[in-house]
């Protein structure tokens, strides 16, 4: 989708963008003195994949990249690679495919994939302008997450919803306007999820169309929403307990 090259930075983005294949990574370049054990894995991967792998100085780094989060390693490479939304469910026996849509902030945005890679997602939905173009940051503020994800790109969340339902998918979404909460559904089985952002939240169009509408429960009264990468933490989590639960005799 785009076509600029844009650089990684820090050995955990780079790593993760070579072992996930989703982009192509073009040169590894690794700032003199700045070794370490995954340095030295890094550079073995990269070789092994045929990546070059040059000694650089600091100017040079600071010439491509902003900040010091890089830690001596950097690396070109090419747009991200997505999938189509079929290839998400293929071979899947149970899926679990979340769509973001409507996060205002990368850091945010790759936040909340972190944390449903971490929770098992199986799969990523993005609308045709997000934050992929923003792949540095995202890369890092998901601890390589968004380059390790199968991503494919959808018009809008209703579109996904339809297509997903038809593979026999439950449609889910939060809301604070349900009196349903989470902790009270069966999230084990096949699920298409939508987390919108703190702004804008899910359409009215989305919620009509969910076979689920869930609330996050609070501890005390609160007025507020929780932010994207929250809200995906209590429900990737939720699901990942339901689905690790031993079956009962």
């Amino acid at each position: 989708m785009q076509s600029e090259t844009i650089w990684l930075e820090g050995h955990i983005s780079v790593t993760a963008a070579i072992q996930g294949g989703f982009r192509t990574v073009t040169a590894v370049y690794l700032g003199h003195g700045k070794w370490s054990r995954q340095v030295a894995a890094l550079k073995r991967l990269a070789l092994a994949c045929n990546i070059p792998v040059e000694q650089v100085d600091e100017s040079f780094i600071a010439d491509r990249v902003s900040g010091n989060s890089h830690g001596g390693v950097i690396a070109e490479a090419g747009p991200r690679k997505f999938m189509g939304v079929a290839d998400l469910i293929t071979g899947q026996q149970n899926p679990f495919i979340v769509m973001l849509d409507g996060i205002e902030d990368p850091f945010n945005f790759g936040q909340a994939v972190r944390t449903l890679y971490a929770a098992g997602a199986n799969g990523l939905v993005v609308r045709p302008r997000n934050w992929m173009t923003a792949g540095s940051i995202v890369a890092r503020a998901s601890a390589g997450a968004a380059e390790l994800i199968p991503t494919a790109v959808a018009e809008t969340a209703v579109d996904a919803a339809t297509y997903f339902r038809s593979f026999g998918l439950q449609i889910v979404t939060t809301t604070k306007k349900s009196t349903t909460t989470l902790y009270a559904v069966d999230l084990s089985g096949p699920l298409f999820i939508l987390i919108g952002g703190e702004r804008r939240g899910v359409t009215r169009s989305f919620l009509e169309q969910a076979d689920l509408r869930l609330q996050i429960p609070y501890g005390r009264q609160f007025g507020q929403s929780l932010g994207a990468a929250a809200s995906a933490a209590v429900l990737g989590f939720e699901i990942m307990r339901q689905r690790n639960q031993p079956p009962t005799a």
